[in-house]
């Protein structure tokens, strides 16, 4: 059995089966826990209900990211919900002893941005946190996957899942991609090739030539959206680019430990012949920007397009679908993308709230101005990237275009916090979901890359960055 081909998953898997049942589940061991202020208080609340202990204090992080505000450090928070759920994360780790990151803490970020920036993720671990965007750290190599508030108490008391093996994908982007076109649309492009669903019940491997192109932070935000096509597990086999990415990182191995873990790492490719249960494979040559129309990250198209008619559609309930997605985008069929008026801008989030994201973006708005009638806002995704942007001057230049500058947090991504959009206002958003009422009630949400967000921000409506004359 040990000679028998394995995907990347398939090995990081059967490295940490403690047993396996009857019902084909099997007892995981779980490495690495991020705990944050939205899915965690049921938990703490079951272990002190039970006068239970935490067993692993050094396998758990935890950061308030949702709810906090990211105008002002200083101010309290004004939503009495997020108030209250920032307050019971403080008094919670506290109480266990749990590690903290404060607000104003130069460590503090977006869970899945900062994880990956203390060397808490790890090549080959089994990394679990309460949010479905917990696939961005698969990045690594990692099998990393959004839980719930009774899996989080689970991970807590014993540092272990009963979890059911996933089938294998393998995605391949093949190609150079073209000027212009970002990672962004290539996740974009896969989810509307396979659609939201596509990925149900697999554990998806990104591969290809195109992916090994792509840098780390390329690679979070591949993986980062595995979720919206279904998908709870996105993985990159790790590389160079990986090790290089770790190296001297504060939670990573150090010193001899670090040369093992590397020598380890290196054997988790997929091997040669392993077997998927199924592969799609994208020429990424052929790419163009892409924006979401509708209220799916499926529903989404190159720049170039026009808005679908519904009434071209035989099937009725993909017809009732998209006539419901376009009332509530308020969009006519057939409509050019580009004349689709915007009101605000919003660059960041777990996706796209990176140092290269912001560079990106920020390649756009130097010199230009942000139209008259958006208003537009830049949060880094972590303290870290914030601190970096201004020393490379970023700032400055989101500020000079008419960009507000923030502090790190999730922000408008979801509407848990003083950002969100008010009802019927339009957005272009580097964020990851684009729901009805997903960044406030009757919000109107159009994902795109962060240089395409900028370029929506210069217009005023949705816009191709290529005619920006800005390189990829």
């Amino acid at each position: 059995m040990n000679g028998t081909p394995k995907t990347l998953y398939e090995k990081v898997w059967a490295e940490h089966v403690v047993k396996s049942y009857e019902d084909g589940t099997c007892l995981l061991y779980v490495d690495r826990h991020l705990v944050q202020e939205v899915s965690s208080p049921q938990a703490f609340a079951g272990l002190d209900a039970a006068g239970r202990r935490i067993r692993r204090i050094d396998a758990h992080v935890s950061v308030a990211d949702h709810a906090v505000p990211t105008r002002d450090r200083a101010a309290s928070l004004r939503d009495g919900l997020a108030a209250r759920q920032v307050e019971r994360l403080v008094q919670n780790t506290g109480k266990y002893g749990m590690p903290y990151i404060p607000m104003r803490d130069r460590r503090h970020g977006i869970v899945h941005v900062i994880g990956p920036e203390l060397g808490f993720t790890l090549p080959g671990a089994v990394l679990v946190c309460g949010d479905s965007h917990t696939c961005t750290h698969g990045a690594f190599g990692a099998i990393a996957f959004g839980i719930g508030a009774s899996e989080c108490e689970c991970v807590f008391v014993t540092q272990t899942l009963r979890q059911r093996q996933q089938k294998t994908m393998r995605i391949l982007l093949e190609g150079q991609r073209p000027e212009g076109v970002e990672v962004k649309d290539l996740i974009l492009a896969v989810i509307a090739r396979i659609g939201v669903g596509g990925g149900v019940g697999y554990a998806i491997e990104y591969a290809g030539s195109a992916v090994r192109d792509l840098s780390m932070e390329q690679r979070m935000t591949l993986c980062n959206m595995s979720i919206e096509a279904g998908s709870r597990i996105g993985m990159v086999a790790p590389d160079e680019k990986t090790f290089d990415y770790l190296r001297g990182r504060p939670l990573a191995p150090a010193g001899e430990e670090w040369d093992r873990a590397v020598a380890a790492w290196r054997g988790l490719a997929s091997d040669a012949d392993a077997t998927f249960d199924r592969e799609v494979m994208i020429d990424v040559t052929t790419l163009a920007p892409f924006v979401s129309w509708g209220t799916t990250p499926e529903e989404c198209s190159p720049i170039t397009g026009r808005v679908p008619d519904p009434a071209a559609e035989a099937d009725d309930a993909r017809r009732a679908r998209l006539q419901r997605s376009l009332d509530y985008m308020a969009l006519t069929p057939g409509m050019a993308l580009t004349d689709v008026r915007i009101d605000r801008v919003f660059i960041g989030s777990c996706t796209n709230g990176r140092i290269e994201d912001l560079r990106l973006a920020a390649a756009v708005v130097d010199g230009r101005r942000v139209a008259g009638h958006v208003s537009a806002i830049v949060v880094p995704g972590s303290a870290g990237v914030r601190e970096q942007a201004e020393k490379e001057g970023l700032d400055r230049i989101f500020l000079d275009a008419g960009f507000e500058w923030r502090s790190s947090g999730c922000s408008m991504c979801v509407a848990m916090n003083d950002d969100r959009l008010s009802e019927g206002e339009r957005c272009a958003s580097t964020s990851n979901r684009n729901f009805e009422g997903r960044q406030g009630k009757g919000g109107r949400t159009h994902l795109m890359s962060p240089p395409m967000a900028a370029a929506a921000a210069i217009s005023g409506h949705l816009a191709d960055v290529r005619t920006f004359g800005i390189g990829a």
